[in-house]
């Protein structure tokens, strides 16, 4: 039997059994500057890197209030949100030509939330092809580049569409 070794997911693992209070969304809109995840920032909404990614350049979109549901968003809070997700957009097309994009926002744990109390949108760049054995069967993505490298071309992209 062959084994694919996986310890950066250790982490993943871990963090996903231990409960803890804390929100990962609102730390990250605590320090928008110095979070090595988050590629831009806006008025009431940010923008970071998934840290447990489908495909490269899979981000979120954050309102930095803490707040559940879309129907609980004021107005400006969604506004900025959706302009940021229509940023991404355009930003991934930019820099990895997609062929395609899944985006969505799960509501609650039975709709798949991972983190249900802090609202995200999710955005997905997929390319024709790109469902691979590995995810499949293996239960195991295949990244070809690394987050830090991520990050770093799609702060220069939101930099230049800003």
């Amino acid at each position: 039997m062959n084994r694919l070794w996986t310890p950066w997911r250790l982490a993943y693992v871990t963090e996903a059994s231990a409960s803890t209070p804390r929100c990962i969304f609102c730390d990250a809109a605590g320090q928008l500057a110095s979070e090595p995840l988050v590629v831009h920032a806006g008025a009431r909404a940010f923008v970071i890197l998934n840290k447990y990614p489908y495909n490269n350049g899979h981000l979120m979109i954050v309102p930095q209030r803490h707040v559940a549901r879309l129907a609980d968003l004021d107005a400006a809070e969604a506004q900025d949100l959706m302009r940021l997700t229509q940023a991404a957009e355009r930003v991934l097309t930019q820099v990895y030509a997609p062929h395609g994009f899944n985006m969505g926002v799960n509501l609650g744990k039975p709709a798949g939330a991972g983190i249900e109390d802090h609202l995200h949108v999710h955005i997905v760049p997929r390319w024709n092809g790109d469902t691979n054995f590995m995810s499949v069967v293996g239960e195991t993505r295949v990244l070809p580049e690394e987050l830090p490298a991520t990050a770093t071309r799609l702060r220069a992209a939101f930099d230049r569409v800003s």
